[in-house]
């Protein structure tokens, strides 16, 4: 599906020297990678951050979602803490992430993965009107060695999940379908 004409893809690979291997021609560890992505949502940021807080319901629309568990809740019954289940180019993972919400947004960070030394990511809402401006961005390092191509077909596999998917769901939510 082609994205809105508002969508915009950042990418930066980052290496972390203290880690940083090479394992033969192309495959590589202990380098994260951040991207960033903008997309318009025809909603409000809260009809959104309703999506975003329903982590329950990832697994019907993230097809890198295989199974998600709250694990705890803050005082307003958002997610705090999730185990989730998650199946990236074939590769499986199982993280434990820790939940913190913005006046705009929300964000996470990495507590536990099996294949992952750290992963952060935030949701920076912003009003537009009718609708809500999103901007996206992941940061993963990677604790196994992985071909670049599958990395970049990984990461633009989260990213599209990320914007598009949120907002198919967003928009299958608000109209009632």
């Amino acid at each position: 599906m082609p994205r809105t004409p508002a969508s915009v893809d950042l990418v930066s690979v980052t290496p972390c020297p203290a880690s940083f291997e090479t394992h033969g021609v192309g495959y590589i560890s202990g380098v994260a990678v951040t991207e960033s992505r903008e997309i318009i949502i025809e909603a409000t940021p809260d009809e959104v951050m309703d999506v975003l807080f329903d982590l329950e319901s990832l697994t019907e629309w993230s097809s890198a979602h295989q199974k998600v568990e709250i694990l705890e809740r803050d005082d307003q019954g958002h997610p705090s803490k999730s185990r989730q289940v998650v199946k990236i180019v074939g590769i499986s993972d199982e993280q434990v992430l820790a939940y913190t919400t913005h006046d705009d947004g929300v964000s996470w960070t990495l507590v536990s993965a099996k294949q992952q030394r750290a992963q952060d990511a935030r949701y920076t809402l912003t009003p537009e009107g009718d609708s809500t401006r999103v901007h996206f961005e992941l940061t993963v390092d990677l604790s196994v060695p992985l071909p670049g191509f599958v990395i970049r077909r990984g990461s633009k596999g989260l990213m599209d999940t990320a914007t598009d998917g949120l907002r198919r769901q967003v928009l299958k939510i608000k109209n009632g379908k």
